[in-house]
């Protein structure tokens, strides 16, 4: 980027949490417009992405990824942060994924991947006792089974091959032996060639409190992760991310975006869960506001294939609780007023974020099963936690639920 002084112009694609968090960020420095964004998130408007003029393209949800807009924008000449169609395909094909990772030579679990029913059963019975069943295509962080019950998991197989549950997304399943171990996320900047990493975080998927019931888009994190040491993170990088994007480069696909690494720190070490190609949500409203680089420059110089600066963040903790609306996840209600946004704002280093939000800005209703994000700061996790749930306090609407374990045990330990 050019060091003058204009603010350049920045149009960020998607409608949910992890683009408010983006659009909050990229603004510090630049002029943000969100498409087609929500009543809830300034600057939003609803014109199609490739009607835009702007210096900078920022693609947040997996699914315009998938379907190649990345791919529509550069071929207009526009600036692009976000994977093409074929490098999107990392999230897009669970089962491709797995085949990029053996290639690679990236630790992860065994795993296999079927279309038939009998023989993904028999796979089943082979396996220890502890199973992960996954949809191949996108569903919405939702696809993914993890039990130590085996009818759980044959019903999971059953109910996704027969497309029942998803539609053609399961009509391919991989099956992976469960892992242990704390699980981190981390967030890799690719410019093609190099990647550089985020501050790494920790979410929560379970929609219960103590990890119970089913799986969902993820209600909750914080950042930093005191498992994910600098050297963690960069055994990481230099098993996972770097041979992925080596891989990737060796079959011509040229991936300039976030390489989203889910990784189960095992008692033999980090081992990949899975990639996604997009920034995580919520990982990114407690990621994003805890860094002090310049996010329009790093992003803009790895859309041009040539990363210069080193991402830096600030030293306090992060702890964002998602408020989900009654139902979710599996039939969010919605059409409630939501009280109580300005007044969670008005408090001292907390941000809400908004991602399921309908109605007006005047008036802002629960439009989606994530509604939205509360994140609090502070100089220790224990401290932003305690912000974060401030929070949450002054918001209502009927039947909002959250978890009130978000970030307990991590707050306990660095109490200590």
């Amino acid at each position: 980027m050019s060091s003058d002084t204009t603010r350049k112009r920045v149009c960020v694609v998607g409608s949910g949490g992890r683009e408010h968090a983006l659009a909050s960020v990229l603004g510090r420095t630049a002029d943000v417009i969100i498409t087609p964004g929500s009543p809830g998130i300034p600057g939003s408007v609803d014109t199609d992405p490739t009607e835009i003029d702007a210096d900078l393209f920022v693609i947040g949800p997996e699914a315009p990824l998938v379907d190649g807009l990345a791919d529509q924008l550069r071929a207009q000449g526009k600036l692009v942060f976000g994977p093409g169609a074929d490098g999107a395909r990392l999230e897009g094909s669970k089962a491709w994924m797995k085949e990029v990772l053996a290639t690679a030579g990236v630790p992860t679990a065994m795993h296999g991947t079927f279309t038939e029913v009998e023989p993904a059963l028999a796979y089943l019975d082979t396996m220890p006792e502890f199973y992960v069943v996954k949809t191949d295509g996108l569903a919405a962080g939702k696809g993914v089974v993890v039990t130590h019950d085996l009818a759980e998991a044959q019903a999971a197989v059953r109910s996704y091959l027969s497309g029942d549950a998803f539609g053609d997304a399961g009509r391919t399943v991989v099956i992976e032996e469960g892992l242990t171990g704390p699980e981190i996320s981390i967030l890799a900047i690719c410019d093609g060639t190099k990647a550089v990493a985020l501050a790494p975080a920790q979410d929560f998927k379970r929609i219960g409190v103590g990890d119970t019931g089913p799986n969902t888009g993820g209600m909750g994190a914080y950042s930093p992760v005191p498992v994910a040491t600098p050297e963690v993170v960069d055994l990481i990088m230099t098993q996972g991310v770097q041979p992925t994007l080596d891989t990737l480069r060796g079959m011509g696909i040229d991936y300039r975006g976030v390489l989203y690494a889910g990784i189960m720190v095992t008692p033999e070490g980090p081992k990949m869960l899975e990639y996604n190609v997009r920034f995580g949500d919520p990982e990114s409203q407690v990621v994003l506001p805890r860094l002090t680089t310049d996010l329009v420059q790093l992003l803009s110089e790895a859309a041009a294939g040539n990363i210069e600066t080193a991402p830096e963040f600030t030293d306090d903790a992060t702890v964002t609780v998602v408020c989900a609306a009654e139902g979710y996840p599996a039939a969010p209600v919605k059409g409630s007023d939501i009280a109580g946004i300005d007044e969670a704002n008005a408090l001292e280093g907390v941000t809400v974020f908004c991602a399921g939000t309908g109605g007006s800005p005047d008036q802002l209703t629960v439009n989606g099963g994530r509604v939205l994000a509360v994140t609090g700061s502070g100089t220790t996790i224990a401290a932003a936690r305690e912000r974060a749930f401030a929070g949450v306090d002054k918001i209502s609407w009927p039947g909002m639920q959250f978890r009130t374990d978000i970030a307990e045990a991590a707050a306990a330990a660095s109490a200590e």
